[in-house]
Order: structure tokens, then sequence, then C-alpha cells
């Protein structure tokens, strides 16, 4: 490939790169001649010096001896002047620095040069003997002493030495030379041209090779290196490829496409993105995605967590996308993000969903509303209640919980319809609404149970007011098709936290307070107790002993006996139920009957009830004297249906017991509104033989229009009246006396018998006999028992009279 040409700077740098490298190598070389060929030069030196010293040392031993033989004689005669020619002979040598002779007796003792003394003299000190042959034989007369000089580095230099250090020198630069022209020959050209190429593909983009073919490594590093050029490019071509398709597929999606870095800014988005959100692209690159984001929802996209799964991160989050035109939309973001070689890769889909949205938001109105009133229903309500009880925890307030249950509602809808119900319903929910401030939350649990959650910071006082404001718009008469009903509201009050902890304790407390106030007379307000905790788990026992006595088969009937008071007979029998626990033995029917009552078990407990009643009817009546007996049963206004007549003849028809020997017993809550059904029913049992009995005649306000409406055939007076008949006060006594007298006037002209309840004493059975009432019961008569004990009394009495 053609090499391109280079700028000034990137030859510059080349070349200072390139210098670099060669600069490096002679730097090596002169640290080589350095540390190995200077030792050499030196020591070569040393090794000259020394052999011409030793020289010298040899050349002053010689001459040593040689003169210390010539001053045998001068110094044995005395001769100073010989001595002298002698020393001086000595000293003109140029390694001699000084001379002494000294004569054995110390007669002579000459130093040259003149003056110098033995310590100023430097240097290798040689001495000897000088001997003298005598006619006596070898003599010493003295000795010579010769100082050398003191040694230099260059003094013994010789101009052969200055020859070899030339020779050696000129071969190491001959040498340098060769190996730095072979380095830049060899290796500073190719990595100058590799250097080339190197540089022009980074500054240039393309692929440049290398100009160099040799067979040595640089020629292989040359040649690899110009394979991986043209791979590369061909890597580079493809990569090119695959990045414009993909950035056309990227934009060719049908869906809002975008990518974003660490820092959640943008970095790349598709052709339908702008074209969703009315941006251009680059008005979006590199900002962060959360500015195109409602403030509202910032914080959620901000704060969106990413599970890792297989070094991938996903999540999804819902927020508000501001669109260039200032619109709003919900956006659902589903992102995926992967970790490769240490960069983030992302790639998120937007999504518009502000119709989804908008409907989602609308059927979740629609699930937490009740659709009758527009209050909150049981979800809702226990949605805003727990949101409700985390404030108040966070502030420190207080809050009370009223439960609203209408008294006299179920009446209504039976006898009037549902519609006349649901209007009942919403009237008394705008009365609620009226009752309430703003901050409080109204709703409706189901059926005639409302609710009101009031905060405040003083909230006792403040939920007694607002339910007696409540309770008495609610006992204001209700007008609906012509009907005026009359209703009133029972409220029970429980609060946070002085009584409850949690939102489920909240409002099983309040509805505990608001069944307390049922129980004793409705219509009003009854704040939590803790006995009332106590009653509920009593309450909840017996429901389990309902339940239990059901299945096991636990209740009864037991009989009382209905006298004709004139003649002391029995005429007949009252069904009582009894629950007869196994452990516990008989249970108090009362609350028994309450609870099944709310409960709903009542129906069944009548129907098993009642079977065994006439059960033990027919057994009785093979007695003598009973074969016409009759079966007075209670039945309860939650038993009166359409089915009782269907039901009570298959009963009657198992037994074989005739229709007119069973009286039905119901009391004024079934004929009060005057429902058709009622009287289509009460029609079908009269129609059949089945007589009616008005139980605790006298105690309601409209008794006597009752005997006017409907089949009544019996009535039976109210134990209160028969009790009073006996009162120490002489006034009740008349006025109850008038009253009894007036009833038995009534049911006699009205062709109905008439019942007294509760004859306990036998001056209450004197007065009534004396007033002509014809029948009686009460345990003065005969206490209520198994129909085995009534059975076993009956055959040792019967016929039995009274008084």
């Amino acid at each position: 490939m053609r090499e391109p040409v280079r700028g000034a700077a990137g030859v510059q740098g080349e070349l200072m790169n390139t210098h670099s490298v060669e600069s490096r190598f002679i730097l090596i070389v002169a640290g080589v001649l350095l540390l190995l060929i200077a030792p050499l030069f030196v020591l070569f030196f040393h090794l000259s010096n020394e052999r011409a010293y030793r020289d010298v040392v040899d050349h002053g031993q010689v001459l040593l001896k040689a003169n210390s033989l010539a001053l045998g004689k001068p110094l044995w005669d005395f001769d100073e002047e010989s001595v002298r020619q002698i020393a001086r002979t000595i000293l003109a040598d140029g390694s001699v620095a000084a001379v002494r002779v000294h004569e054995i007796s110390g007669g002579l003792d000459i130093r040259l040069p003149d003056g110098a003394d033995e310590k100023d003299a430097s240097g290798l000190l040689l001495s000897t003997p000088v001997l003298y042959h005598s006619v006596d034989g070898i003599k010493t007369v003295g000795s010579l002493e010769v100082t050398i000089r003191r040694r230099e580095l260059l003094a013994y230099f010789q101009i052969d030495d200055a020859v070899y250090i030339g020779i050696f020198l000129f071969s190491i630069v001959i040498i340098t030379a060769a190996a730095i022209v072979g380095n830049r020959m060899m290796v500073t050209r190719p990595l100058l041209r590799l250097t080339h190429a190197i540089e022009a593909t980074r500054r240039l983009g393309s692929r440049h090779l290398v100009d160099w073919v040799s067979a040595d490594e640089m020629g292989t590093l040359a040649a690899n290196f110009n394979e991986m050029q043209a791979r590369l490019a061909q890597e580079e071509n493809d990569l090119k490829r695959a990045h414009a398709r993909t950035t056309r597929i990227y934009n060719l999606t049908p869906a809002k496409l975008y990518s974003v870095d660490d820092d959640d800014r943008l970095t790349a988005v598709s052709d339908y993105w702008l074209l969703a959100t009315g941006y251009d692209r680059a008005s979006v690159i590199g900002r962060p995605f959360a500015d195109f984001l409602d403030e509202a929802t910032r914080g959620i996209y901000e704060g969106r967590r990413r599970h890792a799964m297989e070094d991938v991160e996903s999540d999804n989050v819902t927020v508000k996308f501001r669109c260039a035109d200032g619109r709003v939309i919900d956006i659902l973001i589903k992102e995926v993000q992967a970790v490769e070689a240490g960069e983030t890769l992302s790639l998120a889909v937007m999504t518009d969903v502000t119709e989804l949205k908008t409907a989602e938001e609308r059927n979740h109105v629609q699930a937490i509303t009740d659709h009758l009133t527009g209050l909150l229903n049981r979800p809702g309500f226990e949605a805003a209640l727990d949101r409700a009880l985390r404030q108040t925890a966070e502030d420190g307030g207080e809050l009370a919980c009223l439960l609203i249950d209408l008294d006299r509602f179920k009446p209504i809808n039976d006898n009037l319809g549902h519609a006349v119900g649901d209007e009942v319903l919403r009237q008394i929910t705008g009365r609620i609404r009226a009752q309430v401030r703003s901050e409080d939350k109204v709703g409706r649990l189901g059926g005639d149970e409302f609710v009101v959650l009031i905060p405040a910071a003083k909230a006792k006082k403040a939920a007694l007011q607002i339910s007696k404001r409540i309770a008495s718009a609610c006992t204001k008469p209700i007008f609906v098709d012509g009907n005026r009903l009359s209703l009133s509201a029972s409220i029970g009050i429980s609060l946070y936290p002085s009584q409850a902890k949690t939102a489920a304790e909240l409002l099983q407390k309040s509805d505990l307070a608001m069944y307390a106030r049922k129980h004793n007379g409705k219509n009003g307000t009854k704040l939590f107790d803790p006995v009332m905790a106590s009653l509920a788990q009593e309450r909840l026992k017996i429901e389990r002993y309902i339940e239990t006595g059901l299945s096991e088969g636990w209740f009864e009937a037991h009989l009382q006996p209905i006298v004709d008071l004139e003649s002391g007979q029995v005429a007949g029998f009252e069904a009582l139920m009894r629950l007869n626990h196994p452990d516990h033995g008989l249970l108090p029917p009362g609350d028994i009957i309450r609870v099944a009552e709310e409960t709903g078990t009542i129906k069944q407990i009548g129907e098993r009830v009642f079977e065994k009643a006439v059960a033990h009817l027919a057994r009785l009546s093979a007695l003598p004297g009973l074969e016409d007996a009759y079966l007075a049963v209670n039945v309860s206004p939650l038993q009166f249906s359409a089915e009782l007549p269907a039901s009570t003849f298959a009963v009657l028809m198992k037994w074989g017991i005739t229709p007119s020997r069973i009286v039905i017993e119901i009391t004024e809550a079934v004929l009060m509104h005057d429902s058709p059904d009622v009287r289509e029913v009460l029609e079908a049992l009269s129609t059949s033989g089945i007589k009616i009995a008005l139980d605790d005649f006298g105690t309601g306000y409209s008794s006597l229009s009752y005997l006017l409406h409907f089949p009544v055939n019996t009535i039976k007076i109210d134990q209160s009246f028969t009790r009073s008949l006996t009162d120490e006060d002489q006034a009740v006594r008349k006025k109850v006396r008038m009253l009894v007298t007036g009833i038995n006037t009534v049911a006699h002209e009205l062709h109905c018998r008439i019942i007294a309840e509760g004859i306990e004493t036998e001056g209450q059975l004197k007065e009534l006999r004396a007033m002509g009432v014809s029948y009686g019961q009460g345990f003065h008569l005969g206490r209520p028992q198994p129909v085995e004990t009534i059975e076993a009394e009956l055959k040792r009495a019967l016929p039995r009279t009274i008084g």
C-alpha cells in the first residue's frame, strides 16, 4: 500500500522516536565501553607502570651494588672528594632522588643533594654496606643508601605504549561505528518504516503496510504486521457494514428505541423515537434521559432497580414523558443492560401506555368504589385505612373508626324490594357525607354497613361529635316511592393508637362496639370497651357450638304444656329449642337464638327443631286425651320465606300430623311492613289449616292492626302483663287487668284463641281465670322438658286438672 505523505509534526515525532532508539543503542555501547574497555585501559596502564618501576628498582639495585664496590677504598682512605664524586655520579641517574654515604666510624657522612634531610626524601630507599678488602680481610667500612624516586602513573610511559593504545582505541571506534551503522540498517530503518505505517494508520484511519522485505526477524515482523493490517482492514469493513445494517434495523424498527450510557445520557435514539416525541437527534444526544421526564416521576426513573441475571440487568418502569410539543404521555420503559469489557451496553424500548394507564386508573377507581353509593368499597377503604395509619404513625396523631349499621333496614329490603333499599342507601349516604369533614374517609363495607375514618388530634372527641350528628341524621324519615320509612343507626367507635394498633384490629373493635350498641337498644353510639372483646369471644364460642351442634345433632326440642285454664287439661305444647352440649349441658337458648339470627343459621336450627317437635307430637298423640293436642312452634323472621309452607307440609306428611294441629308463632317483626310475600306465605299456611299465633302481643305499637289484616288465629299475651297482674303497686295491677280484659274481649270478638304466657304463681293463675282467659302456659303449669319426661308425667297424671 502506498505510504502517504506525512506532516512535519509526524515526521519529527517519528525521527525523535527513531533517534531515541538509536540513542539508547549508542548509550548501551558507550556503557559497555565504559564498563569493560575503560577498566582494561586502567589495568594496562597499571601493569605497564609496574613493569617500568620494577625495571627502575632493578637498575637501582645494580647501581647500588656497583657503586658500593667503588666506595670501599675511598671510605677506607677517608677520601672525601672521591666519595663525593661517586655520590654525584649515582645522583646523576634520573631514577635516584637522594644519595647518602656513611662512614662506619662517623668520620664521613655525605648527603646529596646538599642539605637534603632523610625525612624530606620520598621514594623507595635502597641500602647496602660498603666493604673493603684489606690485608686483614673484608671490612665493612660504611654504608650506601640510595632513594629511588616515587612512582607516578605516566612517569614511565613510553612511546610503544602509546602506539599500542592508539591501535586499540582505533579498533574500538571502528567496531562501535560498525555496530551503530548495522543497527541503523538492520533495526532502526525497519522500525522507522513500521512506525510510519502505524502512525499513518492512527492519523489517517486507513490501514498502511510496511515496505520492508528481509529474511530475518525484522522481515518476519513486517510480514506479520502487513498480514495483521490486511486482516484488520477486512474486519473493519465487515464491522462497518454490520454497524450500518444494525443502525438501519435500529431506525426501521417500529418501536421507540434508545440507549444510554452509565450516566443515563442518551447515546442513540431511533427514528421512530424521534418521530413519536417530536425531537431532533442533535438536540437529544448527550442529554440525560431524566431531563425529558415530568418531575413527579423523575425520581421513579432515577431510582429504578436493576436485577442482575447472568450479567444482564433489566427493569420496567412507568413514568411521564414530556414531548417536544409539550404533551405529557405515560410511557413504559423496558430496559436491558449488559456489561462487556468494562463498558455498559444499554438498549431500552419506550412504549406509550397513556390510554392503558388511563383505563387502568379508571378501573382502579371502579375497583375501590362502591357502584351504588359512590363511596369507597371495602378494598378501597382498607387501602385508605392502611395509608392513614402509616401517616398517623409518622405524625404522631390519632384516628377514630366509626362503623355504622342501619337498624331495621333488612325488612325494607325484603318487603319493599331492592330498588327501594338501594334508594334508601343512597339517601343515607348523602346524610352521612353531610355530617363528616372533608378530610374524613367514608366507605361502604357492604349491605347496610358504612364506615367513617376520622383523623384528628383529639380523635375521641371528634368521633363522638360526628357520630352523634350521623345518628341524628339517620333517624329522620326517608320517603321512597310514597313510603315513609323510619330507620336508625347503631354506631361503634374504636381509636388508634390507644385501642388498636393495626387496621384489622381497628375495624374489628369498632365492629364489636357497633354490635354492643345493637344489643343495647340500637340507635346510638358505643365506644369500644375491653369487655366487648370477651363478649366477642363468648359469641365466637357460641357460633362454634351451633356449628358443631348442627353437625353432631345436639339440638333438641323441649315441650312446654299449654293448659286449658278452665278444665286444667293439656291442650297442646309449645316446642322450645334447646342445645344440649355433651360437656356443658343445656345452654341458654336466648344466646343461641341471638347468635343464630346474626349468623343466619337460625333457619337450619328451626328446621331441625321443628322436625323433632313434630316427631314428639306424633309420639304423645298415642296417649289418651292427647289425640288432638296441638303443637306451637316459634318461627324467626329469618325463616319466614316462600319455602316455609312446602318444608312445613313435608315434615307433617312424614310424621302423619294434620296441619290443623300445628300453630306457627310469629312476632310483630314479620308483619311490620305488610309485605305481599309475607301475606302470601301466611295465606298458604292458613289455607292448609295451620293456625297463626301472634306472639308477645301488646308489646308493639301497632299490634291491633295485625289482627285485621292477617289471618291470625291465636293471641299470646306477653308474660310482662302476666307478671304485672300480681304487682305490688295497685295502680299497675288495675291498668294491667284493664289491658288484659280488653285484649281478651277483642280476641273473642275476632274468634281468636288467647293464651297467657309466663304464669309462675297461683295468684296469677286465679287472676287470669277471673278475667276469662282460656289458656295459659308457664312454670307454674309446667316447665319445658324432654319428651320422655313429658310422656312419663302424663302417663302418671292423665287426666289432670288444675286447681
